[in-house]
């Protein structure tokens, strides 16, 4: 049965966006950012999943069928609020996985009304903006001395990349190919702390996240290094006044697709480990370990709901 979907856009509304409809009567939402679009499988199925937890869900990208990033207004997450405010939902939360990951801590720094903040292999510093429009037969470039989001007009300040177009793609795809995994940038953020490391403009202020904040993150993410990330946050909060509450769920195996394993199966009802195992070659060298984690992940959040 397709969910139904009411759809806003920037001109209109301040965003792009869906709103889904939980079937049964609540006051909680999520704003989700999933997928590379607002209506594609992997956000359909986050939708699904998240009904299932009770909430209304409001599903947000950059755009249509766009997954760069680059000086993505903040103020956007505002104007979604307020429509899920008016709505009738008192508590709003927001979930997030990779690069929005980022922009679920960020806008939750931003927006107190956010008491539930849910960030899936996030970074923990903002990332300087990049685009996938395959310019010169490359997949993905980094922008040009962009950041991915901006506040008030203004581009937030950003850790850089290593590289520029075209050896960022090149250095990618050449760590892809030595890991033998679909996609592995890990030395390249790795590299470009190790040239810049992190100001504490270019940081993700956590202490300013209201209510309950999950990082979930796998040692084994390719990516970057989320798990070393997450305890950054960590030990920012053990320095910092603040009136959160911070989970880390960190696992040895669990890939940068650390996703409950019942949203997986929305997915894919048969082959969800195959996808993970296909994508990376820790879910194929650990498949039992990986659905393990993602089984745990499931666990967690499913009772995270249940107190929200």
């Amino acid at each position: 049965m397709k969910e139904k979907r009411q759809y806003y856009n920037p001109e209109e509304h301040g965003f792009y966006g869906a709103f889904y409809e939980c079937p049964s009567a609540s006051d909680k939402a999520m704003i989700v950012m999933l997928g590379d679009a607002i209506d594609d499988r992997m956000a359909v199925s986050g939708v699904k999943w998240l009904h299932r937890q009770g909430c209304h869900v409001m599903a947000m990208s950059p755009d249509k069928k766009d997954y760069g990033h680059h000086n993505y207004p903040l103020e956007r997450f505002g104007k979604a609020i307020e429509v899920l405010q008016n709505k009738g939902c008192s508590r709003i939360g927001i979930v997030g996985a990779s690069t929005t990951g980022m922009l679920a801590l960020l806008a939750a720094s931003y927006y107190p009304q956010i008491t539930l903040t849910i960030a899936i292999s996030p970074p923990d510093f903002v990332m300087e903006g990049f685009y996938q429009d395959g310019k010169d037969g490359m997949r993905e470039r980094p922008g040009d001395n962009e950041s991915s989001v901006s506040w008030e007009g203004k581009p937030l300040p950003y850790l850089p990349y290593a590289y520029r177009h075209p050896e960022y793609w090149l250095k990618i795809k050449e760590a892809s190919k030595a890991g033998k995994d679909m996609v592995a940038s890990r030395p390249m953020f790795d590299e470009s702390e190790r040239r810049h490391p992190v100001r504490e403009e270019e940081k993700i202020r956590v202490e300013n996240i209201q209510g309950e904040v999950i990082c979930i993150g796998a040692e084994d993410d390719v990516l970057w290094d989320t798990c070393r990330y997450i305890r950054r946050m960590e030990q920012r909060l053990a320095e910092k006044p603040h009136s959160c509450r911070f989970r880390a769920f960190l696992y040895e195996h669990g890939t940068h697709f650390a996703f409950p394993e019942s949203m997986l199966k929305i997915m894919l009802p048969v082959g969800g480990s195959l996808l993970v195992g296909a994508a990376f070659r820790a879910g194929r060298k650990y498949p039992k370990e990986c659905r393990e984690t993602r089984r745990d992940i499931d666990r967690q959040l499913q009772q995270i709901f249940r107190e929200w």
